[in-house]
């Protein structure tokens, strides 16, 4: 079928190619240069422009009416009912000087197509009228920009006294996620605590301590390795060893400066934290508001809600955040949707690696009555501080 195409394809290039070879012969039997146009060629051109123009019009209305909610459904959160407003607001606005600019544009060029005996008007300068179509698009794009910077400002301003908060973790190519356990706070954290066992560097008493005995092993390990007698490097390799080593040794001095100056008092807000790791279900409460924070691990992800009108970019060194409150739970979505597999889903949404398309992380609304069932769960089972205390039995 390919084949078939392809060939297809070539035909009508060359069928093209004859007609136009043919039209230029038959203009020269008739003494007429080929870039000549008349009066009949401008009037059919101008036809074909309007019917054009009428047919994108038309194209706009129904890609507008078939795709204009994008297939993401109605807005899942109170705030989303607020950006699909501004959204909508926004493309009628557009819509209205598409269709009034572009409409005026096909309009004129069909009307004053060239004619026998008709010379154009030449209109050189009106400066009432380069004010007034400077100064108008400029009034609407303030208003729309004065709106829009307010919904952002609402949407990572302080969240409410009974907001849950929430710690989302991305690093090439997945999402885990960082309760804040029964208190509500998150517990410290810092990256050079991060390894095998503590995925996210959290801070703690013991992470702390069992961090630096780790690093301490690999500075002596390596050490060992460089002034190994029976062992000859390359001068490269040698160089690249002494370079990790100076590394490892600087990390390890901050690990001591973190250590002292750690207090065990904010080990609690740590330990009672329930930690996912890596692509396990996102799982909140139907009108509950939820205060989000973000990290990155290693480059610029994008953490996108689409259901949530939710979207902000998580980088690496920095925290960011953005309050939401989900409105209606997956069932009743579904039910919405009439898609019994429907589900809502975060993703990343800046092309941030070779996998990045497996950045997807499913999340399930419920109600109050369900998710106090899965929470009690989680808290009896599975907080930082039992996972701590299980992790020597199951290395064992």
């Amino acid at each position: 079928m390919k084949f078939i195409a392809l060939i297809v394809i070539v035909l009508a290039i060359l069928a093209v190619a004859q007609l136009t070879r043919i039209y230029e012969l038959t203009s020269k039997l008739r003494n007429r240069n080929e870039t000549d146009v008349d009066y009949r060629d401008n009037k059919m051109n101008a036809n074909l422009l309007l019917l054009f123009g009428i047919g994108m019009f038309v194209s706009y209305i129904w890609m507008i009416a078939r795709y204009g909610a994008g297939g993401n459904g109605v807005a899942a959160s109170v705030e989303g009912v607020e950006y699909d407003w501004l959204f909508g607001v926004n493309l009628i606005l557009i819509s209205a000087i598409f269709f009034v600019t572009n409409g005026l544009l096909f309009y004129f060029a069909w009307k004053y197509h060239a004619k026998p005996g008709a010379k154009a008007y030449y209109y050189t300068h009106n400066t009432r009228w380069e004010l007034m179509w400077t100064a108008a698009p400029a009034a609407v794009l303030s208003v729309i920009i004065v709106m829009g910077l307010v919904q952002w400002s609402d949407r990572t301003g302080a969240a409410g006294e009974n907001a849950v908060v929430i710690e989302l973790y991305s690093k090439q190519f997945d999402w885990a996620v960082r309760y804040s356990g029964q208190d509500n706070t998150l517990g410290k954290f810092d990256y050079k605590l991060i390894n095998t066992t503590n995925p996210l560097g959290l801070a703690t008493t013991e992470t702390i301590a069992a961090r630096v005995e780790e690093l301490k092993i690999e500075i002596e390990d390596l050490e060992a390795r460089i002034n190994d007698p029976n062992t000859v490097y390359s001068v490269t390799v040698l160089a690249e060893m002494k370079e990790s080593l100076a590394t490892k040794e600087r990390l390890y001095v901050r690990l001591l400066q973190l250590q002292e100056n750690h207090d065990p008092a904010w080990d609690a807000s740590s330990l009672d934290d329930i930690v996912q790791p890596a692509n396990i279900t996102l799982v909140l409460k139907k009108n509950q508001e939820y205060d989000m924070y973000f990290r990155a691990q290693d480059v610029i992800h994008s953490a996108y809600f689409p259901h949530f009108r939710a979207q902000i970019n998580t980088v690496p060194g920095m925290v960011t955040r953005l309050k939401f409150t989900p409105s209606i739970t997956t069932k009743e979505m579904r039910a919405k949707m009439k898609d019994n597999n429907f589900n809502y889903i975060l993703l990343c949404n800046k092309i941030c690696g070779a996998s990045h398309s497996n950045m997807k992380l499913i999340v399930e609304v419920l109600d109050e009555n369900e998710y106090d069932v899965w929470w009690a769960e989680q808290v009896a089972t599975k907080t930082f501080g039992l996972q701590a205390a299980s992790a020597p039995e199951s290395a064992e």
